[in-house]
Order: structure tokens, then sequence, then C-alpha cells
């Protein structure tokens, strides 16, 4: 069977317009709605994992990646959507989280990370091999080691491949992503006052570099399965910030795809781009459109309605308090924020909230935020949202109740505050 995203590439290449979005997210009620529309629309769906959420020893989430694959595997069977219109995916897989190790021990883990991955039946592998290591030269690190490890990361995914279609003669042979010039995970970490494209010369370098690189390493013929390269077209987020995409800066750039009609451009951050700017951005060649903090900002700021309308509603001993729960436990456990935000406690506090880089999503997921969301909903339940009421907090899901194209019930209003992201990538693609 042919994997969906060279079927992608097939049209492409005949001069139709497509893409596809890239929901990079292991939150269960952002996968769960990405997994309900793809049944709704009869379309795959592309589910990322970065390598610090779900890694051999666990990520932030606790899942390796086999854990991972069975959960959102068990999410699409209850909802009726087949596993073969469900394309998994690893997201930044090499020595990201080993940038402290030396050469020898972050390529080991690395090696490792994409093999259990690919083994696990993921399809869709970026193999990012752009960060410095603990014992690389000063200066910048060099496309030729860059391409040279990414072979060796690519070697260990077809490994595991291999093993898997042993086991599983049907199972789809996996398309890679390659790519230096990447954006840090999750959003910049500071303010900028400019972004630079990608130069047509640094994309076709690493096209021919990785070309050259992965002959000589035997893996030549790998080229063939790379479908993408991560380029910077120029869009990023940051606390308050969003750089919109500007089509005549990437023009250069985007005219130097058409010499490679066998692959398209990635990219990354595409978080609260417009949909005008998305929908361009497919029309000029980066079809793979990622998406993740901007997901769990919806669902953030869903539940903070809910919460505001808990405050109303509910007597106060029984509320769940979640905004308060939430922000406790962003303060109890500060590693995951306190580097990325910076101010007076004021200001601290309104990012713990609002920050567009959302690094509440590393939270939202802990026991006692998911106990207090489950609180939100049982009490929203007991004591149902009036309509009116409803308008004043979350006027579009208002609409779409009127029209008979959403429940009254608050687990679906959450859902709902992802869905208003999803339908700008819906729309562009």
């Amino acid at each position: 069977m042919k994997h969906p995203l060279q079927e992608m590439m097939d049209k492409r290449r005949e001069g139709i317009r497509c893409g596809i979005p890239s929901y990079c997210s292991a939150n269960e009620l952002v996968i769960e709605i990405a997994l309900r529309r793809a049944k709704e629309r009869n379309i795959p769906v592309l589910i990322e994992a970065t390598a610090n959420q779900v890694n051999q020893f666990g990520g932030y989430t606790g899942m390796k990646p086999a854990d991972f694959y069975q959960m959102v595997l068990k999410m699409a069977s209850d909802i009726g959507l087949p596993e073969n219109m469900m394309i998994l995916a690893g997201d930044h897989l090499g020595p990201l989280t080993w940038q402290k190790l030396p050469e020898s021990e972050a390529m080991e883990n690395s090696v490792e990370l994409v093999y259990q991955y690919a083994r696990a039946g993921f399809t869709k592998i970026h193999l990012d091999t752009s960060m410095k290591v603990a014992d690389d030269p000063e200066g910048l690190l060099q496309t030729e080691v860059i391409a040279r490890r990414g072979a060796k990361l690519y070697k260990a995914a077809m490994k595991g491949y291999e093993e898997l279609k042993a086991e599983k003669p049907d199972a789809m042979r996996p398309v890679f992503v390659i790519g230096s010039e990447v954006p840090i995970p999750g959003g910049a970490t500071e303010a900028e006052d400019t972004l630079a494209v990608t130069k047509p010369e640094a994309f076709r370098d690493t096209v021919s570099t990785y070309q050259r690189v992965w002959t000589e390493e035997g893996v030549g013929e790998g080229m063939k399965d790379v479908i993408a390269v991560v380029v910077q077209p120029g869009v990023e987020f940051g606390d308050e910030q969003v750089f919109d995409y500007n089509p005549a800066a990437a023009v250069d750039l985007c005219a130097a795809l058409k010499e490679f009609p066998d692959i398209c451009f990635e990219g990354h951050s595409t978080d609260y781009q417009t949909a005008t700017d998305l929908y361009n951005m497919v029309t000029d060649g980066i079809a793979i459109l990622k998406v993740g903090p901007a997901l769990t900002f919806g669902l953030r700021e869903a539940l903070f309605s809910l919460s505001m309308m808990e405050k109303e509603l509910v007597p106060e001993e029984k509320r769940a308090n979640f905004i308060e729960t939430l922000d406790q436990v962003m303060l109890a456990s500060p590693a995951n924020w306190e580097k990325h935000y910076h101010g007076d406690e004021k200001h601290l506090a309104q990012c713990r909230k609002y920050s567009y880089s959302d690094r509440a999503r590393y939270y939202i997921g802990q026991p006692e935020v998911v106990a207090a969301m489950n609180k939100l909903f049982d009490n929203l339940r007991e004591y149902p949202i009036p309509m009116n009421m409803l308008h004043q907090y979350m006027p579009i899901s208002y609409a779409k109740i009127r029209e008979g194209q959403l429940k009254l019930d608050p687990r679906e209003l959450a859902m709902d505050g992802i869905v208003q992201f999803m339908l700008d990538y819906e729309s562009a693609v």
C-alpha cells in the first residue's frame, strides 16, 4: 500500500494543489478530536509525537513509542477510524534531548529512539541531527556531519521497519523528513525583531549533501523515501508575537523547490498563522503544516471559559477551580516554563496562562490538572450552562450549538476550542 504522503506528492507532481496538517501533540483530547474529524471527513490524519514527549525513556508523557502508538490506535479503534487512515509520526528524532552528551552516547540514544519509533509503526520520521552535541567543535555544525548522522538514523529506522514488516507484512514503509534549519520545538524562546527565511542555496546544499553522503554511507536509495525538507519560510511565534507568512519574502526559496519535484517543504511553528497565510503556504509548496501549541492553547482557552462559567453557576465549595489548580501545579514544578518566560511576577503569571508558547501544555496532562478538568466537566453537567451565558464566554461554540453542529456538553465545548484552530488548517489543504 502506498503511503498517503507519497500519494500527496504524486498529486503535487501532477499540479494538483494539496497538503496536510500535522497535529503535533500528545494531549488525549487533541488526539481524540483529530481522529474524530478524520473519520467525519474520510481523510487520513497525521499525528506527531516529539522526541521530548515520547522516547525510549518515557519522555515527559511517560510513554515509549510503542505506548503512544497503541494509545492512538485504541482511540482510533473506539472511534471507528481504520488504522491505515492514521499516520503517526516522530518529530525532531535525533540528539535533541541528549545535547549535553558526547557524540557516541547521544547518537547511541538517537539510534535506539528512531529504531523504536519505526518498530512501533510510526511511518513519518523527521531525522533531525541539526543540533550540536557536547564534543562537537566550536562554530556551526557542518551539513556533512548532519547528513552522516542522519544516514545512521535512517539505517536504524529501516531496521525497525523490516522487523515490523516480518511480523506484519502489510506494514507501511516509512517516509522521512530531513532539514537542518529547524525552528526551536514549540516556538521561539524570546522576542525577535526579524526572522530570516532559509536561503535557497542553503536548501539546495542540504539536499545535495544528503544525496552525496547517504550514497557514501550505502543508503543512497533512501533519498527516495525522503518526501520533505524542513525550512524556515518566515513563520514563528513567541510569547506575545506571531510572525505572519509573507509570500514575497519566501519567493526565492519556494522557486528553488521546483528543482526538486519529489519533495515538498515542511513548515514548523505554523501555529497562529491566519487561514489565508496557511492557504498561501500550501500553494507555495509548504505542503506539510506543523501545528502543536496552538491546539492546546485552544483547549486551555476553552477550559478557562468553562471555569469562568463554573464560578457563576456552581457553589464555591463544589468548584473544580481549574484555572487556579493549573497555575499551582506550574508553580510547584517550574522547570518547563521558567526558562521561557521573563519579566516581573505579574507578567510571569500572565505568560503561564496566555502565552502563545503555551508552556501550560506540559502540565495539562498532570493527574491533579486532569482531575480538576474532569471535575469541571462533571460540575457543568450537574449545573448546566444556560445558552445566554454560553454566548458571553464561547460565542463561536454557541453558534454551532444553535445550528445543530455541536452538543451542549462541557467536554465537547472544550474540544471545540481545539477545532477552532484545526478549521484553519483543514481549509488550507
